[in-house]
């Protein structure tokens, strides 16, 4: 599906997506490719012609896409913002969590808990790790186990410390008919992680960097926001469009309100009218494209240029400091030409062997 889709590319604009789409050292570049890529199939499936970084604006550059459809045009600017791991010093780094993930267990799963961190230059033995785990989950027995937590009897530990390193696991059994599969992992519970930056900070950010990117622009500017993230919340984008919600309750009637710092906010004093809108899907890949609604986020502004509404968006929209809602009169998998169930088959198929 993705080469057709990259087959409809205009030829001038194939060789730069494609070599995102294969970049082995950057995900962010392959997603932000395929979040054009999306964009681009879903602009052409709902009836619009496309014209790819055509020149427009006062700034001398050019945005993502110039769209026509029913005599109208707009633009289109594509943003892809992941969130990302926090930096805590206390996470275990990608190789330990893939030498204890590969630890033979078949009949407990581990719960594994960084107390300390050694320093990356001085990740501890893998091989010791593993031989020191499998040498403990083997001495221990599924079924006592599970007979001593009825008792009360606490998981049984173990904790391990080398270069600095201090990791403590408890052995989770597992339950009878899930024993003795060799392709399963080991962690059941992975180390408590924290994350960087709210959505609505990614959000905001993103929006303003857009939206004052181009200059002036004669026609209506939508950006496009791939909202990657771990637990996507409506109410973040909300706040960091609108300001987020308040009810004043020091009056006769309580009265609801929005605080100050959304991009349209009442701070904004119409420096930001120039985007008719914000387009969000959340966590757009291609196992979500026929599962995700986009959202288009109209400006409030009376003085921003109105934002057109394809069928398969929903819409957002605020009214005496409410947000009110329409529903898409279409499904976005008609616009992408997909099955509604796409894609068929299992998500994550065990091979034996």
């Amino acid at each position: 599906m993705i080469n057709e889709w990259w087959s409809h590319l205009p030829v001038q604009s194939r060789p730069g997506l494609r070599s995102r789409l294969l970049d082995r050292n950057s995900d962010t570049n392959v997603f932000s490719a395929l979040w054009e890529l999306y964009l681009h199939e879903m602009l052409l499936g709902s009836g619009c012609t496309v014209e790819i970084e055509h020149q427009i604006g006062t700034s001398g550059k050019n945005p993502d896409f110039l769209v026509a459809r029913d005599g109208e045009q707009f633009i289109v600017e594509a943003k892809w913002t992941p969130e990302r791991l926090g930096d805590t010093g206390d996470q275990l780094p990608p190789q330990l969590i893939d030498a204890i993930d590969h630890v033979p267990s078949p009949n407990f799963f581990v719960s594994c808990t960084v107390h300390a961190a050694g320093s990356a230059a001085a990740t501890p033995s893998q091989k010791r790790l593993k031989s020191g785990l499998t040498r403990w989950l083997a001495s221990l027995d599924p079924d006592q186990v599970i007979a001593d937590s009825e008792l009360k009897i606490p998981l049984p530990r173990r904790t391990w410390r080398e270069d600095g390193w201090s990791l403590s696991f408890e052995a989770i059994p597992r339950s009878p008919d899930k024993r003795g599969d060799p392709a399963t992992r080991t962690i059941g519970i992975y180390p408590a992680m924290t994350w960087l930056n709210a959505g609505q900070d990614r959000v905001f950010g993103a929006v303003k960097k857009k939206g004052s990117k181009y200059g002036e622009l004669t026609l209506p500017f939508i950006v496009a926001i791939g909202h990657a993230a771990f637990f996507p919340e409506d109410r973040d984008t909300e706040a960091a469009l609108y300001g987020a919600s308040v009810m004043n309750t020091h009056t006769s009637t309580p009265a609801f309100g929005r605080l100050p710092g959304g991009y349209w906010g009442s701070d904004s004093h119409h420096t930001h009218s120039r985007v008719s809108g914000v387009l969000t899907v959340d966590n757009p890949a291609p196992w979500t494209w026929t599962k995700n609604t986009p959202i288009l986020w109209q400006s409030p502004d009376p003085s921003s240029l109105p934002a057109p509404v394809l069928p398969s968006w929903s819409t957002a929209k605020l009214v005496d400091f409410q947000i009110e809602r329409q529903m898409p009169t279409c499904p976005i998998h008609d616009a992408l030409g997909l099955p509604r169930l796409w894609p068929l088959g299992d998500a994550f198929p065990r091979s034996v062997g």
